[in-house]
């Protein structure tokens, strides 16, 4: 393994740790700070995500890019891979290994600081069709949004734009927005107002890779040229903006 690839690797693995750790940690504290109010604890769940997925981006996007999520990084490599652009197809399962190894381990940090036993499965079921529709909702708009700002060379405004799409997400999809593989089996292993049950798992993941499939063909379609560009997503990165620059 290169060295970038191994920085760009330490990112992903931190970024969707603790972006797994903020969504997981911030639901167990709405739900025991509002424990009678579903609403309210939604607001403070989505309101720390938004915010925290918008300062992960920015901390670790000139590295990794800030994918933190495989279904982004698949659709980098298939989107590039023709333009000779974007991820390679190992570096697109070793960005997978590393975001699903996150998630699970930015669980069980949530657990920890809030004292939830860390062995204990989520129990929380979430199927029926209109939640995987929410799924497919949510993860082809996000999918679109990131691949549309790198194509307008607007990745500059990604972080606060992504973060908002699924701070608003929470609410207009009926799943509440994990639109994230990663993510999802990462919220397996916390038994709290944030978890889903091991069952609940396979469907999510099917419905988010049709909507990432929805949204490749999407964002495909309204934007011609969009394979020269998968090097800029989420953000713009290479070796040179995670190096210290010359003072000459």
């Amino acid at each position: 393994m290169n060295d970038t690839l191994g920085r760009k690797l330490v990112a992903e693995l931190l970024g969707t740790g603790l972006l797994v750790t903020v969504v997981v940690g911030s639901g167990i504290a709405a739900q025991r700070l509002s424990p009678d109010d579903v609403g309210l604890q939604l607001l403070e769940n989505s309101t720390a995500t938004f915010l925290g997925l918008t300062v992960l981006i920015l901390l670790f996007g000139p590295v990794s890019g800030a994918h933190f999520n495989p279904v982004v990084s698949a659709a980098d490599w298939l989107l590039g891979r023709r333009a000779g652009t974007g991820l390679t197809g190992p570096e697109v399962l070793a960005y997978t290994v590393v975001q699903v190894g996150g998630a699970v381990a930015g669980a069980v940090l949530a657990n920890l600081m809030f004292q939830v036993p860390v062995t204990e499965l989520a129990a929380t079921d979430r199927t029926g069709v209109h939640l995987l529709v929410g799924e497919v909702v949510a993860t082809a708009g996000l999918v679109s949004l990131i691949f549309a700002l790198a194509r307008t060379g607007r990745g500059s405004v990604a972080a606060p734009a992504v973060g908002a799409y699924i701070g608003a997400a929470y609410w207009f999809t009926s799943s509440t927005s994990f639109a994230n593989p990663a993510v999802t089996v990462g919220r397996v292993f916390s038994d709290s107002f944030a978890g889903i049950a091991p069952g609940s798992v396979p469907g999510f993941v099917v419905a988010q890779l049709i909507g990432a499939g929805v949204g490749v063909a999407v964002v495909g379609y309204l934007y011609p040229g969009l394979a020269g560009v998968a090097d800029d997503v989420v953000v713009p990165h290479d070796r040179s903006e995670a190096e210290p620059r010359s003072s000459q």
